[in-house]
């Protein structure tokens, strides 16, 4: 049977950290609250998303969406798409052939997809939830997870964050998380994710059992 595997797309798929640190330098420094953020200030976060970014670097609550829209414009100006960790592409391909795949993600549309033809994977993503999709986490696994067809206990979410591992707790899907991210180690072994991995080669070997 088909497996569903869902991926985070930022600290997962994509190597965004730096660029997400410079872009949020620039968003904070326009909007008058000048700060240096750090790897440590996403590490800090329960919850990964921009607007949790925005609060931890000093954005006051009134202004925290105005934050996350900043920061999406200036992300798609960018002139080329975030790069891709070297070997995912290779797992998402090789995993595409037995598994229906997703991508669950606080990032917008645009980014995904215009790294998603830069890097050819298009044709072997099924569904992208995105920031621009309304609704919680949470709601969009599942949205994801009943569109797809899992076969009972098949449904795995592959995220970089705490609260990716909680999310796929709520909805009763394996939870792998990746070492290469946005969080520590430490952070992620803190919430018992169902697996933990370091390299997309242990990833694929985690995502391939019990075919």
């Amino acid at each position: 049977m088909e497996k569903v595997i869902v991926f985070d797309f930022d600290g997962v798929l994509a190597d965004t950290l730096d660029e997400m640190l410079h872009i949020a330098r620039l968003v904070c420094e326009t909007m008058g609250y000048p700060c240096e953020p750090s790897p440590a200030d996403l590490d800090a976060l329960n919850t990964m998303e921009f607007i949790e970014l925005g609060r931890q670097l000093g954005i006051p609550e009134q202004r925290a969406q105005e934050f996350v829209e900043r920061t999406f414009r200036l992300s798609y100006s960018r002139p080329v798409p975030p790069r891709i960790f070297p070997g995912m592409r290779e797992v998402v391909v090789e995993l595409a052939k037995e598994s229906k795949i997703g991508i669950l993600t606080g990032n917008s549309f645009q980014v995904v997809d215009r790294f998603l033809e830069t890097n050819e994977l298009s044709a072997v993503i099924d569904v992208v939830m995105s920031a621009d999709v309304p609704g919680n986490r949470s709601l969009k696994l599942k949205r994801i997870v009943s569109q797809l067809g899992m076969a009972s206990g098949k449904a795995y979410l592959v995220g970089d964050a705490v609260s990716d591992v909680r999310v796929a707790r709520e909805e009763a899907v394996t939870s792998v998380a990746v070492t290469w991210g946005h969080q520590s180690e430490a952070k992620l072994h803190s919430v018992n994710p169902d697996y933990l991995v370091r390299t997309p080669q242990e990833l694929m070997v985690v995502l391939q059992q019990n075919n």
